[in-house]
């Protein structure tokens, strides 16, 4: 089986060598065996045909996903002896760095770090093969194979074409190809002529923030912002854009950008579907308003740059850019970032955590650091009713001091914000 990887899967691949790794953590206790781990594994691939995936160029370089029936790649696992709780967050540091073989080996592993009753088992998968709702279903998957081997986990039918998530009508529709053309072609002319810097930021050390709000606190957040009419998501982007424009004064942008999951506005694309293109929108603060009117004008933006989004013109776009890609990354790499960072909020992670053996006592939000640009990103999910959110940064971009003083002033925002709404009128 063999597909064309499409722009955004071009985008993170890179040279095929440069790491562009996202790292998935759970902490599990109880015991379960490395024979169960390996044969969920083999299920999972069985399930999801990309996880059997090496990346193949034709003569003009272009790259493919290709599986080999003959050769099949085995996901490998790597066991680590534990010896602290802080482990697994060192490892995930280092795996960020860690390259995958593309051309060799599965662009996904496994990290065990194994202690006596309780171990994190680390997902490290190549960012140009999944996006956010590709993680939860590889991980709701996974837990109940190692449970169980049987179990029946369906089977993906994979996407092996542009074909396969954009209607034939659409697809073939003139006036759609007329328009993807028209502003691909604007785009094509706009970066060719837009100045890059002969240098790029030196993204010095890496580094992560990872906390949680207690199960109380998280009560309280989802009831303020019902009592408001805003999301969880709305309300921490108007907290991240002050925290922002706090910490870093005039080096603040005023912008953050949010990644939409392309499965809530394309239906043909399935929740078990294995792949790495998506939209984004940007979020912008309203410096004028107080921090309720801020947020609820922020929660409008956000409803009417999601309606506004058509994703099979985008993917139609995108794809007549393929002959600039390497400008398009090297514009990414070199030229001034206008975004203060990205922001995740995978939700409710809906992942039973009781097993027959072990038990989830926790899942970290997934993190990820690529070579294109400003690393800073903050993730945030919800499991077993804690909010976990991961502060990620290099210091090139954002120092480490500033790192901290904004996670600080997002907690101290949110008490701020909680403690107003208890306060009697």
């Amino acid at each position: 089986m063999k597909r064309k990887l499409l722009f955004g899967e071009r985008l993170m691949l890179g040279d095929g060598m440069t790491p562009f790794n996202a790292v998935i953590p759970v902490k599990i206790r109880g015991e379960f065996s490395a024979a169960s781990l390996h044969h969920a594994l083999f299920r999972l691939q069985q399930k999801h045909p990309w996880l059997n995936a090496v990346i193949t160029y034709d003569k003009n370089n272009r790259p493919f996903f290709t599986t080999e029936t003959e050769r099949p790649v085995k996901i490998p696992v790597q066991i680590i002896p534990r010896h602290s709780d802080e482990q697994w967050h060192t490892e995930t540091i280092n795996q960020w760095s860690v390259p995958f073989k593309t051309d060799q080996e599965p662009m996904m592993r496994m990290v065990w770090i194994k202690g006596d009753g309780v171990s994190e088992l680390m997902m490290v998968i190549h960012h140009c093969l999944i996006d956010g709702g590709a993680v939860l279903a590889l991980l709701s998957a996974l837990y109940e194979l190692i449970d169980n081997g049987d179990a029946d986990v369906g089977q993906e039918n994979p996407i092996q074409s542009l074909a396969d998530i954009i209607p034939a009508e659409i697809l073939g529709n003139r006036k759609k190809n007329f328009k993807a053309a028209l502003i691909g072609s604007m785009a094509v002319l706009a970066l060719w002529f837009m100045p890059a810097g002969k240098k790029a930021v030196e993204r010095q050390k890496d580094y992560m923030l990872n906390w949680k709000l207690d199960e109380e606190m998280t009560i309280q957040v989802s009831n303020f912002c019902k009592s408001y009419g805003i999301t969880v998501n709305t309300l921490l982007c108007a907290v991240l854009l002050q925290a922002f424009k706090e910490v870093r004064k005039e080096n603040a942008n005023n912008k953050i950008s949010c990644p939409v999951d392309l499965r809530n506005l394309n239906k043909r694309i399935k929740k078990d579907n294995i792949f790495a293109f998506g939209s984004m929108f940007v979020v912008s603060s309203y410096p004028e308003l107080n921090f309720i009117s801020n947020a609820k004008e922020i929660q409008k933006d956000i409803r009417q740059k999601v309606k506004k989004l058509d994703p099979y013109l985008m993917l139609m776009v995108l794809e007549r850019a393929h002959p600039i890609l390497h400008k398009f990354r090297r514009f990414l790499k070199h030229g001034k970032s206008s975004n203060d960072c990205m922001f995740s909020n995978m939700g409710r992670m809906a992942i039973p955590y009781q097993y027959d053996t072990f038990e989830i006592e926790t899942i970290y939000s997934p993190t990820v650091i690529g070579p294109l640009g400003n690393t800073t990103s903050l993730i945030a999910s919800t499991y077993r009713g804690k909010l976990d959110l991961a502060f990620v940064a290099s210091e090139g971009f954002v120092p480490y001091t500033d790192g901290q003083a904004i996670k600080s002033r997002i907690m101290e925002i949110l008490e701020e914000q909680l403690q107003t709404q208890l306060q009697p009128a």
